[in-house]
């Protein structure tokens, strides 16, 4: 597996792989969120590719926290349905970290679904812990 960044250019095979995790939302809806993001001057997008074709996407964020120092903020880790359960998704995260590393990073840190038990037990493996709760309020209505 090679990890390679990837780029406004890349969107349609990034929101493709995005709305398995996100099948609620619209994939024009998907596409204009990724390319706000892509504006972000401390956002990056990471993609998993194995024999040159994409099989995982991640977005995440260069950040700093008083409690963790500068860290990678992953978001939407996801390896296509296909290639799940085949060691692939343990294979990216690692490749992420070791980014993270080399972009000075003291730490990774990530949010996943409350009802997602998969990931949570997948993150626990990967020695991850539980350090709050993430609370949301929508505020335009």
């Amino acid at each position: 597996m090679i990890l390679k960044p990837l780029h406004i250019i890349n969107l349609e095979e990034i929101v493709t792989l995005t709305q398995h995790l996100n099948p609620e939302k619209s994939s024009k809806i998907l596409e204009h969120r990724q390319t706000e993001m892509f504006a972000f001057n401390n956002y990056v997008c990471l993609g998993a590719f194995v024999n040159e074709q994409l099989i995982g996407v991640s977005s995440g964020w260069i950040t700093v926290r008083l409690y963790s120092g500068k860290q990678l903020e992953v978001d939407n880790v996801i390896i296509d349905p296909s290639q799940q359960s085949s060691g692939l998704g343990a294979q990216f995260l690692e490749l992420m970290e070791d980014w993270a590393r080399e972009n000075d990073c003291e730490t990774v840190e990530l949010n996943t679904y409350v009802q997602n038990g998969r990931s949570h037990k997948f993150y626990f493996k990967q020695g991850y812990e539980i350090l709050g709760f993430h609370f949301q309020k929508n505020i335009k209505k």
